[in-house]
């Protein structure tokens, strides 16, 4: 019988994983440059934990089970919860703000489509404690730092909820957060057959002209002077500073109902339908674990599409060396040569009992960048000599083992 992997799932082959390790690792390093460190929460968590402020659409599309203490688990189909439960939990004494980053799996059961998998990586920070427009420009402005590290080009769009939510005036907050939930969508048939069975048509073409504008001071025209304006003008001036391209948009809604405040979005070319790679806001969630009211701003990138989107690139060729020998020397070189060379290369014996031909064959076969060789002409001038063969030129040099370890350190440099 012939198991496949399940639906939504990935198989990583050794190129691949050397891929995404490469940009995982520079992203890291970007997050951990401004400060930012680096934490793990449970692959599962309590359902409750999802259902007090989600929105009842992710967990439509999670992975909900009974463990075998009847107790209602859910594999976490995203992390910022997650993050704020073991805030609650954990940190709240700790000094603010704090500045946290992930890199975990998630579980959504959704049609699979180019970019979107039933398991896939989130790469985000969570900004905690500061309620200041600088926290929320430095979270914008680190998503794009990290994008300029790993060399990917994005589309920013920039919103605040706090204009839809004054633009929709007396309606409820269910309401509202099911109208917001339509604009996300992009779904404006239902979002028309809503506005009909609430008894609200006439905000159907306000919510159009605002979601279509670009403009602040148009937005102040729809919706007056609130607040949210003022702090996305705020936001949209540093940015500048910055020197961060980003567009206002006021159709950046953001599904998830824990949003309060500024959202973004960011794009990317070549993705087709699904081309956004990530996007964050602010929210309040640490009230409602049981914590203090905490304002918090973060974001995430969806990492299997940043890999995508980035396609092909050039990963920096690794230092590996094979240890070449006679068969009456193969015990030898694996227990007392590969061993000096281990401790700073990727490092590899045969293990197939090839003759030296064969090893050397391999050696190419595998990418091997030198081949260590020991054999008895090696052996006569001392148990410290053997021959070091690059594999690119052919060139090859009679030395001592130690010679042979800086001779390699040095062309890594």
């Amino acid at each position: 019988m012939k198991i496949q992997r399940p639906r939504g799932t990935q198989d990583f082959l050794p190129q691949e994983m050397a891929k995404r390790r490469f940009i995982e690792n520079k992203m890291r390093k970007t997050v951990e440059s401004w400060g930012y460190q680096e934490i793990q929460t449970p692959i599962f968590e309590s359902l409750d934990l999802f259902t007090l402020r989600s929105g009842e659409t992710i967990l439509d599309q999670s992975y909900i089970f009974d463990d075998k203490g009847g107790r209602k688990l859910i594999l976490r189909p995203e992390l910022t919860e997650p993050v704020t439960r073991l805030y609650v939990e954990k940190l709240q004494a700790e000094p603010k703000p704090l500045k946290l980053y992930y890199f975990s799996n998630c579980f959504r059961y959704e049609r699979p489509q180019k970019g979107r998998f039933r398991e896939f990586w989130q790469f985000g920070v969570e900004l905690i404690g500061s309620d200041r427009p600088e926290s929320e420009v430095e979270v914008i402005a680190l998503a794009s730092s990290v994008l300029d590290t790993i060399g990917l080009k994005g589309d920013l769009h920039v919103g605040h909820l706090g204009a839809l939510r004054a633009l929709m005036g007396d309606l409820s907050d269910e309401q509202k957060n099911s109208v917001i939930r339509f604009i996300d969508k992009k779904d404006n048939e239902g979002l028309r057959t809503y506005l009909e069975e609430i008894g609200a048509t006439s905000l159907e073409e306000n919510i159009r002209a605002l979601t279509e504008s670009e403009d602040i001071k148009e937005a102040r025209e729809m919706v007056g002077d609130v607040p949210a304006l003022e702090r996305l003008e705020d936001i949209s001036d540093m940015l500048d500073i910055y020197g961060i391209s980003h567009k206002i948009d006021f159709s950046v809604a953001r599904g998830l109902e824990y949003y309060t405040g500024m959202v973004f979005e960011i794009y990317a070319e070549g993705l087709g339908t699904e081309n956004q790679i990530g996007g964050g806001g602010s929210y309040r969630l640490a009230h409602l674990f049981g914590g203090k009211d905490t304002p918090s701003t973060g974001f995430a990138f969806g990492f299997d599409r940043v890999v995508l989107a980035l396609g092909d690139i050039q990963l920096p060729q690794q230092t590996k060396v094979m240890i070449v020998s006679t068969r009456e020397l193969r015990d030898w070189a694996s227990r007392k040569v590969a061993p000096r060379f281990v401790q700073h290369f990727h490092t590899e014996v045969d293990l197939m009992s090839r003759d030296i031909n064969g090893q050397l064959s391999h050696a190419n076969a595998i990418g091997a960048t030198h081949a260590v060789i020991v054999g008895d002409k090696e052996l006569q001038k001392g148990e410290e000599f053997v021959t070091l063969k690059d594999m690119k030129t052919g060139e090859q040099e009679m030395l001592t083992i130690e010679e042979v370890i800086n001779r390699i350190r040095l062309m890594d440099i």
